[in-house]
């Protein structure tokens, strides 16, 4: 089952909504009320990509604009949309094919079960990838004029926590309780 997404909040150095998109939306979408001009960053927690939403209008309106549609009843894509299957293309070399279809069940069937052979080994060592991955977008984004920052990115890179701690204690806080805890949340 898929992760769902988190996301978070950020107004000048200070966290000011977490969670899921519509608790942040609705938060960030107050704020935008009260004074437009404040330049709110919002990063998705799982991959420290900085996301943008559309604020304009009533908050049903942002949440509509912004939350994913349900497939509408009846339709019927390519798939099988009722299993959560969709449709997409894949490019492969002549040879891969000519592997791909002479294996049992069909050249899906083989794709689905390398991809979750693939993913069932070294999923600790992608998952402190990725994580590594998210936080230095993150720190490029919200710390890149910090003091340190380029030691800190070290640090982030070869995997030294205790310097990274230590080169991160005079920022603000929320910037580094923020950054230490995806660092944690990848590690469970």
């Amino acid at each position: 089952m898929p992760q769902s997404l988190t996301y978070a909040a950020f107004l000048d150095n200070a966290l000011i909504a977490s969670g899921p998109l519509e608790t942040i939306l609705l938060a960030v979408k107050a704020r935008f009320d009260h004074n437009p001009g404040d330049l709110v960053l919002i990063f998705e927690d799982q991959t420290g990509r900085q996301v943008d939403f559309d604020l304009r209008g009533s908050p049903a309106e942002v949440l509509d604009r912004a939350l994913p549609r349900p497939l509408a009843a009846g339709h019927a894509g390519p798939g099988r949309p009722k299993l959560g299957v969709v449709s997409r293309e894949v490019s492969l070399l002549p040879r891969h094919w000519e592997w791909l279809e002479q294996q049992p069940n069909g050249a899906s069937a083989a794709l689905r079960r390398l991809v979750d052979e693939a993913r069932s080994h070294h999923t600790g060592e992608q998952r402190a990838r990725r994580a590594t991955e998210a936080a230095g977008r993150f720190l490029s984004a919200m710390a890149g004029n910090l003091p340190g920052y380029e030691e800190a990115s070290r640090a982030l890179y070869s995997a030294n926590r205790a310097r990274l701690e230590d080169l991160t204690r005079a920022w603000p806080p929320d910037i580094r309780a923020y950054l230490l805890a995806r660092l944690d949340a990848a590690a469970e």
